[in-house]
């Protein structure tokens, strides 16, 4: 950031910010017009409201957008906002309300979509929408070209605007109506800075002469987000720290793990709130140790199944019991040590002239598997990584 650019975003006064708190009709002082307008015309909740939205949709190239889901109140979670924002607007659009979103789907498709950390609302936006972006821009992509290390939201608005945003929504359960006015600023702010922040962030990118690693990098991102996760389901049980139980604490694990999956399934909410994880671990050991732990907050029926559970557990025979994981492959040889300990020195060199974070060129775990076989560089990297690393 240049000394200009600190001394024109400096330039907000004490009557500003504290407006801003009060409401949504803010105007923050800046080389670029940022402002909040009334909230009533924004927040979109009927076919009519929508059809305007998209209107003015189709009338721009670039469209920034966020989401919000109640991932932490409910076992599947569900798009409860989308938060769209254009030039000098923005809107938030209610996908809980009685309203086909289609036409919303449609008119994105031909745009570049502006995301913070694209990957989870690409997934959400995917279900919930139907929609798959074609172009994107990935604010914290940018920033990390740029060598930002501090790259959340709330420091780029702080770093190129001088703003501070709120934090007071950010566990709100987005599917309770209706919404209040704070967390629907707090929504709308997720958004609001997100089209100037790109002007500043693409700016600089071309200055340094890396607009197209952004590109690249974003492509490749688009890419990832439209491949279904899948995991093995007799492995989903095996959570942080489960690698240290053996046996039938392992088997206790597994199936206590199972237990509270119906349990949070059939009460629609999230596994940690039935137990945490770190709960499940020690009772599994307690049980393996034939102690009986318990839980306050357990109803009696739920109590007396977490048991059960656990007694089913115990009682099976040991080649029913969960084998232990080992490592990938074997120990690496010298000369894959030798491969992967070049390219780590290709990478940091390149980190130290780039001012980039060394694990953004490539991971540890990324260098090993091409060590390994570095016919995986085409998937494990884009163009502008490999040519770093010499590939």
């Amino acid at each position: 950031m240049t000394n200009d650019e600190r001394s024109s975003n400096a330039r907000i006064t004490k009557e500003g910010v504290e407006t801003s708190h009060r409401h949504l009709d803010f105007v923050i002082p800046s080389s670029l017009d940022i402002r909040h307008l009334s909230l009533p015309g924004s927040l979109i909740t009927s076919a009519a409201q929508l059809h305007e939205l998209v209107s003015q949709i189709e009338s721009v190239d670039r469209v920034a957008l966020d989401t919000e889901a109640d991932s932490l109140h409910c076992y599947r979670e569900k798009l409860c906002l989308l938060q769209v924002s254009l030039p000098g607007r923005d809107y938030i659009v209610d996908s809980l309300a009685d309203v086909d979103l289609t036409p919303l789907g449609t008119a994105l498709e031909r745009k570049e979509i502006v995301l913070h950390g694209a990957d989870f609302d690409l997934r959400l936006l995917r279900r919930g929408l139907n929609f798959a972006a074609q172009r994107i821009f990935d604010t914290v992509l940018a920033a990390r070209l740029l060598g930002i290390r501090e790259f959340s939201l709330a420091a780029l608005v702080k770093r190129y605007f001088d703003v501070e945003l709120g934090k007071g929504s950010q566990k709100a359960n987005w599917a309770r109506r209706p919404l209040s006015a704070r967390m629907l600023e707090y929504a709308m702010n997720d958004t609001h800075y997100l089209l100037p922040l790109v002007e500043r962030l693409e700016s600089q990118l071309k200055q340094f002469h890396r607009i197209d690693w952004l590109r690249q990098s974003c492509q490749r991102a688009v890419e990832q987000a439209a491949v279904e996760r899948a995991r093995d389901k007799d492995e989903l049980w095996r959570i942080r720290g489960s690698g240290l139980l053996r046996g039938r604490a392992a088997a206790v694990l597994r199936a206590l793990w199972q237990w509270r999956e119906k349990e949070a399934e059939a009460a629609d909410r999230p596994p940690f709130h039935i137990l945490q994880n770190h709960e499940l671990l020690n009772a599994a050991v307690s049980f393996a140790s034939e102690k009986l732990p318990d839980y306050r907050h357990f109803s009696s029926r739920r109590r007396q199944a977490f048991r059960e559970a656990a007694q089913n557990a115990l009682q099976l025979s040991e080649e029913e019991w969960p084998v232990s994981l080992r490592r990938f492959g074997t120990r690496p040889s010298a000369g894959m040590m030798a491969r992967t300990e070049e390219l780590r020195r290709r990478r940091d060199r390149g980190a130290r002239e780039l001012d980039l974070e060394p694990s953004f060129i490539a991971s540890r775990s990324t260098l090993e598997a091409i060590a390994a076989d570095e016919t995986c560089a085409m998937t494990l990297l884009v163009l502008w990584q490999r040519d770093l690393l010499g590939l």
